[in-house]
């Protein structure tokens, strides 16, 4: 095997890890998500008012937000494996508990703690990174999230038919539990064959655990900055399912929501200055430093790419539906081309990272993604559809394969906090779907992507400070000695 090529038809080493792990994330999005296509069952079944559907779409992504900050922080402690499995195998018994729930309160129970199980993208990305050099980090990281993230669309492709094979009125509950049964077992097979490294190779440990490291003054103010969007973001959800919106949450389990967010944000500015309060003493060495405006500007990047995905498949086929007069079943299949693109477009963007270098392909792709979503908002019924879609899939394409850029340069930032890293870089990536959703629900379908296209071109100019990864860095081993990673 080169060094720029993988054989994905062998299940040896660093490729059958990959196989592995990005099955692993595939279940993780087959359950995150088996309720979408299965909604209208659920709904008749439960006799559910319209917001009341509304309320369990946006319940099942509220928990992903801190879950993969909380995540990063353990694998980068723990390891991948353990991990990884843990989270499979307790996702399969909340997978239970919504097949068998006989009311709404069980359902949106279910659904808020099941979110939880949206941060399995963020271990893999620690795992593959252990596993692969710098040159081939970039595609092996496109093909695990790309691959993975398929787990959505192939759920809203199997599970109604699988729902009917059961059949009667039980037939969407079986489907479920099916996909629960189904992760229980793989959790026990990835546990089993997976491993952390590479035999001989050492899994770097952070030197704290409780927020991430900076090694400068200005980094540690930069990283308090950048927490805010986070619970930003969570107060947003709150505001939806309030009483001025959804009105699930009454005025006082809002306003206590508020205050938790707050003291959570305060307990979290503690616990950075608890591991980071050394920079203020004495300056880190050189050679341990890393800029924390690398990990900001890749959650900026996060949050346009995969931010943007997440809310424009939550609303094109409805787009599709109300512009060119089609059915529900016309439009869906015409709007799932947008995440059809993962299998390909993600692991192109990895590629051509580790080809052509970080910082230049992000830039490309982000000012692909721009001008394809300025292009989606010139769209109007007197459009050919046919041009449409194609338009759709292009922007789609540059999307993904942006997604893939960001994460061909998450591993590479600090090997130790990897798994940190890629959780903030994930979790902005929920606050962009959550900020452009709720844009949505203000302007118009063209306006909302005119939006999002301005939002990348803030995001191109702040990738041109992205420093591209060169040389090495250093992490410390356990016996004091220091070994340099190639990043480059």
């Amino acid at each position: 095997m080169s060094e720029s090529k993988l054989n994905l038809f062998s299940f040896t080493g660093k490729v059958k890890t990959l196989h592995l792990t990005w099955f692993a994330f595939f279940l993780t999005f087959v359950v995150w998500f088996n309720h979408a296509p299965l909604m209208a069952a659920i709904q008749e079944a439960f006799d559910l008012t319209t917001q009341e559907v509304k309320a369990l779409l946006i319940i099942n992504v509220a928990l992903t937000i801190p879950a993969r900050i909380v995540i990063g922080m353990l694998v980068d402690r723990l390891g991948p494996r353990i991990i990884f499995s843990s989270l499979l195998l307790s996702s399969s018994f909340i997978c239970f508990w919504f097949a068998i729930a006989d009311s709404y309160t069980a359902l949106l129970a279910s659904r808020f703690v099941l979110g939880f199980v949206g941060a399995g993208f963020v271990i893999g990305i620690r795992m593959i990174g252990e596993w692969f050099p710098a040159k081939q980090v970039g595609v092996a990281e496109g093909i695990y999230g790309g691959w993975g993230n398929f787990g959505s669309a192939a759920a809203a492709m199997i599970l109604p038919t699988l729902a009917l094979m059961f059949g009667g009125d039980d037939g969407w509950r079986y489907a479920v539990a099916a996909t629960g049964a189904i992760t229980l077992a793989y959790s026990f097979i990835y546990y089993r064959l997976a491993r952390n490294t590479p035999k001989g190779s050492t899994y770097f440990k952070p030197k704290k655990t409780g927020a991430m490291e900076v090694t400068s003054k200005g980094d540690f103010f930069f990283y308090l900055l950048m927490n805010i969007p986070m619970y930003a973001a969570l107060a947003v959800l709150t505001w939806k399912l309030g009483p001025d919106n959804l009105k699930i949450l009454g005025a006082s389990a809002a306003n206590a929501i508020y205050i938790g967010l707050a003291a959570l944000y305060a307990y979290q500015t503690s616990q950075v200055w608890r591991i980071n309060k050394h920079v203020f003493k004495e300056e880190v060495p050189e050679i341990h430093r890393y800029k924390f405006k690398q990990v900001a500007i890749l959650d900026l990047a996060y949050f346009v790419t995969f931010g943007s995905e997440l809310a424009v498949v939550s609303m094109l086929p409805l787009f599709f539906k109300e512009t060119f007069d089609l059915s529900i079943v016309q439009a869906g299949l015409l709007a799932s081309g947008f995440a059809f693109m993962n299998l390909v477009a993600r692991p192109s963007g990895g590629l051509f990272s580790d080809k052509f270098g970080r910082r230049k392909m992000l830039s490309l792709l982000i000012t692909g993604l721009a001008i394809g979503y300025f292009i989606l908002g010139q769209i109007t019924s007197g459009w050919p559809l046919a041009l449409a879609v194609i338009a759709t899939m292009a922007c789609s394409f540059f999307v993904q394969a942006g997604e893939g850029a960001v994460f061909a340069m998450v591993p590479l930032v600090k090997r130790r906090m990897t798994g940190q890293v890629a959780g903030m870089a994930g979790a902005y990536g929920n606050v962009g779907a959550v900020t452009f959703l709720t844009i949505f629900s203000f302007v118009s379908p063209q306006i909302f992507f005119l939006v999002i296209a301005g939002a990348a071109v803030v995001c191109l100019l702040a990738v041109q400070f992205l420093d591209e990864p060169q040389g090495h860095t250093a992490e410390v081993m356990e016996d004091g000695s220091v070994q340099m990673i190639e990043v480059s």
